[in-house]
């Protein structure tokens, strides 16, 4: 095919400018990755001129449909078809792909580029999150949805391609989606068999549609990508289906157009002058010139923007209605909308009275149950271990059972949860949560380092810290998790001492914005005095002095469980005229967001300092200084009872007197 542009249908022409620009964008830059927009450029004019809900000019609107590039190494489709439609990036945005400060960054980053739901690239993930937007959406609907009144009516759409499928997290979020019954969640695949190696048989040969069967979905085939009849079809047949989830499989050529079509080499490289011009040269465009549009093109895409208009103006007439009709529901719809909790929700915090210890787990599911009412939006569950975790409402219906019930049972999916509650958390509306053992985090990792680059309000409840959870062994004791994930920016740490610090880190979760993770325990702990400690106050600082004496001679630092040991090490240097100050240390990154004075105040540099704490040394350097000490674990735990462990491996108060002493001695 060889064709001018007077011989073109306007479609055509529309689809051929987004296939070029995409081009042009990843020649430009020398870097990308031009076959995906190459061949799905159809199914990309389809949507978003056509089919989706959206609105070019307001991209958050609440009752939008969410596209979500799950391959998002295709962003130069994206990013021109965002362009083309008539969102916030324009033609300067997309000839600066790539590059520094640009608005087109290699992969899509949510909240960097207008008119992108999500981040994408790390394969899977996308999937992932959108089964979480759809779980919201579902959720939502049965919440605010009255008869007449379909205030939340959206679909949740994916493209995604064989790379996606490979990766064991698509596995554990299609199954959840199938379970869970999500029938506005539709998947369109780019069957083009070939990945970044080659042809996909040298990896990936089962039928991924009767994978999809298997797991409760509604599938379909369409056998030419550039059928847009049988495209707008199949997606309509997706739409009729209420009751399962969609996948589309779309036979499509990698690098259509391209000398390169159909072969791995158009896959994650530019195409090179020669070819660039030979491809233009198939669609019928001027060889010479870079980011052409057309004006007919850019015209029939810009009617995006009225019909955007328009649906979104009769969405806001229906809230108008919704509003004098329900209007408590419809300011609960708008606060949560905008992310914002009731005004003196944190009242109804509790607060623990010293006597009998309790572990942090178990203080965290009293404060999660507490607060449930005045925070309605809290929604999420646990990795099949929410009697475990605590992470249950009670009492609190299944969303599986019934939409509007905030307890999800995700099943032993890790990875998969972590990255629904990002989907969850970047649809709006709701402050997912999801919760497991604190060693499975390394199964949620990649989603944890996504929530954090997407500074969604995404919270991790990981409970059963520390070796102390006993007989279960080195398979289920974290060592490197704590400083695992404190290394990762923006990402907010809580490891409390108590039920009054835990109390307070979550009061600050759900006053932050970012992510947040917890790492509470599975043995009792004693119970700060909340009369003589303003716990709040010094947990908000990430750091606080907890026991103090007039001149100490040694700082004892301690977090959750050990701080303590600290305590008890404090009265034993006491008896033996050695002055110690303990600090309890529940966060890193609220400390480090502190002003010097102030961190200062709490770790003098003039006083030697011994840290505690039952995990990895590395990186407590930083607060004790070379002269200081740290009694941590380099080494992984053994299977006996919790506090057996914790003796043998030195976490005593003994022990720690004596190493502080061997400080104050130097």
């Amino acid at each position: 095919m060889t064709a001018s542009l007077t011989e073109l249908s306007l479609d055509e022409l529309s689809i051929d400018t987004l296939r070029l620009l995409a081009v042009d964008a990843v020649e430009k830059a020398k870097s990308g990755h031009p076959g995906a927009p190459l061949g799905c450029a159809p199914i990309a004019y389809l949507l978003f001129h056509k089919l989706l809900k959206h609105n070019p000019a307001h991209s958050k609107w609440a009752d939008r449909d969410r596209f979500v590039l799950s391959n998002g190494h295709a962003s130069a489709l994206l990013y021109s078809t965002l362009f083309l439609s008539g969102y916030n990036v324009t033609l300067d945005d997309l000839k600066s792909f790539r590059q520094w400060h640009s608005r087109t960054p290699g992969h899509p980053e949510y909240g960097h580029t207008d008119g992108v739901e999500v981040t994408t690239g790390p394969l899977g993930q996308g999937i992932a999150m959108a089964v979480g937007m759809a779980i919201a959406e579902k959720h939502l609907a049965a919440v605010y949805n009255r008869p007449g009144f379909e205030l939340v009516n959206h679909h949740t759409f994916a493209l995604l391609g064989d790379g996606d499928l490979m990766e064991g997290v698509s596995h554990e979020a299609s199954s959840l989606a199938g379970t869970l019954g999500l029938g506005k969640l539709i998947f369109i695949y780019d069957d083009n068999l070939i990945s970044l190696d080659g042809p996909t048989e040298l990896s990936y040969t089962e039928d991924a549609l009767e994978r999809f069967e298997a797991y409760h979905w509604h599938v379909q085939r369409v056998t030419d990508g550039n059928d847009l009849v049988a495209l707008e079809a199949a997606i309509e047949a997706a739409k009729a289906e209420t009751t399962k989830p969609s996948i589309i499989a779309v036979r499509t050529v990698i690098g259509y157009g391209s000398p390169k079509a159909g072969t791995n080499k158009v896959h994650g490289e530019a195409l090179g002058a020669a070819d660039t011009a030979a491809t233009k040269k198939f669609y019928g465009f001027p060889e010479d010139q870079s980011f052409y549009v057309p004006d007919d093109a850019l015209a029939n895409w810009r009617k995006a923007i009225d019909r955007g208009a328009t649906l979104e103006g009769e969405w806001k007439q229906l809230f108008a209605r919704y509003a004098t009709e329900f209007p408590d529901l419809a300011v609960e719809f708008d606060r949560t909308q905008k992310g914002v909790r009731r005004t003196g929700w944190e009242k109804a915090i509790p607060s623990f009275a010293p006597g009998k210890p309790q572990a942090t787990r178990n203080a965290g599911g009293a404060i999660l149950n507490a607060i449930a009412d005045v925070v309605p939006e809290l929604f999420g569950g646990a990795a099949d271990l929410t009697s475990s975790t605590k992470t249950i409402f009670k009492p609190g219906a299944s969303f599986h059972v019934d939409p509007a019930g905030r307890n999800i049972f995700f099943g032993v999916r890790e990875f998969g949860m972590a990255a629904a509650v990002n989907g969850i958390a970047a649809h709006g509306g709701l402050v997912p949560f999801g919760s497991t053992f604190f060693v499975f985090s390394d199964y949620c990792k990649p989603a944890l380092r996504l929530a954090a680059l997407m500074q969604v309000h995404s919270l991790f409840i990981f409970t059963h810290d520390s070796v102390a959870l006993g007989e279960d062994g080195p398979t289920h004791q974290p060592i490197e998790h704590l400083m695992a994930l404190r290394a990762v920016p923006g990402m907010t740490d809580f490891r409390p001492a108590d039920a009054n610090e835990t109390a307070a880190a979550w009061r600050l979760a759900l006053e932050r914005t970012g992510p947040s993770f917890f790492a509470l325990t599975r043995q009792d702990v004693p119970v700060i005095d909340p009369a003589t400690h303003d716990v709040y106050a010094g947990v908000s600082k990430g750091a606080y002095v907890l026991g103090d004496t007039a001149s100490p001679q040694v700082i004892l630092i301690g977090t959750g469980s050990e701080v303590w040991p600290a305590v008890e090490a404090a009265k034993l240097l006491a008896a033996e005229g050695v002055a110690a100050r303990v600090v309890s240390f529940p966060s890193w990154k609220l400390f480090e967001e502190q002003t010097p004075e102030y961190r200062a105040s709490v770790l003098p540099a003039a006083v030697p300092k011994l840290a505690v704490e039952a995990g990895a040394t590395l990186g407590w350097w930083k607060y004790v200084g070379q002269d200081g000490d740290v009694i941590g674990l380099d080494r992984f735990g053994a299977s006996a009872p919790g506090a057996k462990v914790m003796a043998e491996l030195g976490f005593t108060a003994e022990n720690v007197a004596a190493r502080a002493k061997a400080l104050v001695k130097k």
